[in-house]
């Protein structure tokens, strides 16, 4: 059983030399809203809730958390991390609903839901891999991700030189230069490289097949998030029939039912749900065994700070299958520190940690000028 007695929880921004662009919008610093929780024996555990959008979104969670979530959790007895996760998520639905913010309570209850894994983890004294499965590798796959296609010839060399071998390319921004840098690009990998695309719901129907069209030669690896995901499932099995390149989404799906009709519906070869915006380690692992059952690909979406890359290669390790580990490039303290001055990757792969639950025990301390908001609930 678990009893949490107290929620800490801290928000963060690290200003960028260069500004993260997206085809919808541009992040001008980066946030993170990192929590941990205590159990009323001492055990803790650390979790992190998505906080990338809107400007003002790593503040908001955390008052979200702070003012309208933690009383729900502090002194009540959970059976397991599970059941936390499927209580917690019943008793906030309508409050969701109410005020509109249905995202943003998912992610508080992301985040403390991987908070509690990595408690139960620890209470264990195993990697959070082994919790869910006894022999998971130590290392998974991994590809470098966040590189705006413009800034490419800036990002493949640094993201090589850190062991990577794939990459995936930000498109959606001027189509004919989209198509001509792809080409340039692909043109350019070494024999043992690949790269994919990722439009983050850029394109309309058209756009989107013309856009295959113009990189009709190229091998690509999966094309991400082409339509917007509100677009209608016709659209998108018009699409699926049309290309001759694997489909991928999931980051903007919520909820169980709604990933299981995306998995089931057949238009996703590559299901990439975020563990710290949806679902938590409770959510995504049931997510990613229901992919793999209907031969889907399971790759976990990722753009945060240190302690959700842990979470995602951990349950990656833990789901199995062939599944590459999102791992951002572009600079970012507060993700890099928590791994000391580079992320653990080389020859392509993510090295796990072999300490207990995430194999993180604190906030580094050089992070602390980046804080701007912090809050404990007891």
């Amino acid at each position: 059983m678990i009893t949490i007695t107290c929620i800490q929880a801290w928000a963060f921004r690290s200003p960028t030399k260069k500004p993260v662009a997206t085809s919808f919008g541009v992040m001008h610093d980066r946030p993170a809203v990192l929590v941990r929780v205590e159990d009323r024996y001492g055990a803790f555990g650390w979790g992190e809730i998505w906080a990338n959008w809107p400007a003002a979104g790593a503040e908001h969670r955390l008052r979200l958390l702070e003012m309208d979530v933690a009383h729900l959790v502090l002194g009540v007895e959970f059976a397991s991390p599970t059941d936390f996760f499927y209580k917690l998520d019943a008793q906030t639905r309508i409050r969701a609903v109410q005020c509109g913010e249905v995202g943003p309570f998912a992610q508080v209850i992301a985040g403390l839901d991987i908070a509690l894994w990595d408690l139960a983890a620890r209470r264990e004294g195993l990697p959070l891999r082994r919790l869910i499965r006894e022999d998971a590798p130590e290392s998974v796959p991994a590809y470098a991700s966040g590189i705006q296609i413009s800034a490419a010839a800036d990002l493949m060399p640094r993201a090589r030189n850190d062991g990577h071998r794939r990459f995936k390319l930000k498109v959606g921004f001027d189509m004919a230069a989209d198509v001509s840098d792809v080409h340039r690009i692909q043109s350019e990998l070494a024999e043992n490289e690949l790269i994919a695309c990722d439009a983050n719901q850029a394109w309309s129907l058209e756009q989107a097949k013309a856009f295959l069209n113009g990189i009709n030669g190229v091998p690509l690896h999966w094309l991400e998030e082409p339509l917007p995901v509100f677009n209608d499932t016709a659209e998108w099995q018009s699409l699926a029939g049309y290309a001759s390149v694997a489909l991928a989404g999931g980051e903007n799906i919520i909820g169980v039912a709604d990933f299981d009709h995306a998995i089931k519906a057949g238009v996703l070869s590559v299901i990439q749900p975020d563990v710290a915006k949806w679902g938590g380690i409770t959510g995504n692992f049931a997510v990613a065994r229901n992919a793999l059952k209907n031969d889907r690909r399971y790759f976990p979406h990722f753009l945060g700070a240190g302690i959700g890359i842990a979470a995602s290669a951990e349950l990656l390790a833990g789901a199995g299958g062939d599944g590459l580990l999102e791992v951002d490039v572009n600079e970012n303290p507060l993700r890099t520190m928590f791994f000391g001055d580079r992320e653990p990757v080389s020859d392509g792969k993510w090295r796990c940690s072999d300490g207990p639950g995430l194999g993180i025990d604190g906030i580094p301390a050089e992070l602390a000028p980046l804080q701007t908001l912090y809050t404990e609930i007891s």
